[in-house]
């Protein structure tokens, strides 16, 4: 049975609604992150926004460090290059990826689905992240994927 598209959004916003009004306020603050990379700094978004012990990261591409040009090979080069940039934004504040709990991925056709997953299983040990894929999508730069993602950053030890 299908909700009517308001309820539906609804669904989604109204637990988040709740999570974040139980937070303090000094945690509701959210810190923006811009990329160090020079290339990368020029672009409209923050690499990372924390909110509290959330880090949400931008959508990463299999870019090289300090380019916009696609590490050569398809997607399974690609895909780790993605994994690697994203590992390094974590380490920068404070996280890793065994603190990832949700990515979004973004794949420009479906049918390599398979050889991004080989890659994904690389990275991430059941128990996995939840995730939400999306197939046929045109990306940036001709990007063969793109990967974002959620983490909780470990408190620092007291």
């Amino acid at each position: 049975m299908s909700q009517h598209p308001r309820f539906a959004k609804s669904a989604l916003i109204f637990p988040a609604l709740l999570f974040t009004l139980s937070l303090p306020v000094a945690a509701q603050t959210p810190e923006f992150h811009p990329s160090p990379d020079s290339v990368l700094k020029r672009m409209p978004f923050s690499e990372a926004v924390r909110v509290g012990n959330m880090l949400y990261l931008s959508g990463q591409i299999g870019s090289l460090p300090g380019t916009l040009t696609l590490a050569p090979g398809g997607i399974g080069p690609e895909t780790r290059q993605t994994f690697q940039n994203i590992a390094a934004i974590l380490e920068r504040h404070g996280a890793s990826l065994k603190d990832v709990v949700k990515c979004t991925v973004f794949l420009a056709d479906i049918g390599e689905w398979g050889a991004f997953n080989s890659v994904y299983r690389e990275v991430f040990a059941a128990p996995y992240p939840a995730r939400s894929a999306l197939g046929g999508v045109e990306l940036v730069f001709g990007a063969r994927e793109e990967v974002e993602c959620m983490a909780v950053v470990p408190s620092p030890p007291e």
